[in-house]
């Protein structure tokens, strides 16, 4: 087996690294206010959400407990003892369900932290190699967003398309409103 990665995962990379940073970006235009209080699940191999938010308050949260996040906790776990229901403004979960064991979990986790009207951002790849940190257990289709998002009042998908592959998108983000 070739160990090497290939031009085509260097691409798909790239893309969906530009595609998160501009989904960050358009979250931050949209919440970046002094009135908010922002949870960045996991953004321990990149800046995250601290690159785009400044006047936000920005807390992090990571299952590491080498990563220095202001919450060391298991997303797919209920963490009520640690971070209180309906907490957080805003949570961005940038490629993070993928790597979780229990996605419905996750997600349920998310949404139990969101106030009222909140709004989670979520970035899933689909078209992508196995990649770390291990586990790498899932990878989501529009119809399985829309079931782990069920319980939001309100989701939008998008997908970042292969224009070479029909139906087999590099990657999606995904906005649900509680």
């Amino acid at each position: 087996m070739a160990s090497e990665i290939s031009e085509f995962d260097l691409d798909a990379y790239k893309r969906i690294r530009e595609n998160v940073m501009m989904f960050i970006k358009s979250a931050s235009l949209k919440f970046d206010r002094s009135s908010i209080r922002l949870l960045d699940i996991a953004p321990q191999d990149h800046e995250g959400a601290k690159q785009f938010f400044h006047n936000a308050e920005v807390l992090t949260a990571d299952i590491d407990p080498n990563s220095n996040a202001d919450f060391i906790v298991d997303i797919c776990s209920k963490n009520c003892s640690v971070i209180p229901n309906n907490h957080f403004d805003v949570v961005l979960c940038m490629e993070v369900l993928e790597h979780t064991l229990n996605p419905f979990a996750a997600v349920s986790e998310i949404r139990r932290m969101l106030k009222p009207g909140g709004t989670v951002f979520i970035s899933t790849p689909f078209n992508f190699r196995i990649h770390g940190p291990l586990p790498d257990c899932w990878r989501f289709t529009v119809h399985g967003l829309q079931a782990l998002l069920r319980e939001f009042k309100s989701v939008e998908i998008e997908e970042l398309e292969d224009k070479n592959r029909f139906l087999m998108p590099f990657h999606y983000t995904t906005v649900a409103v509680k």
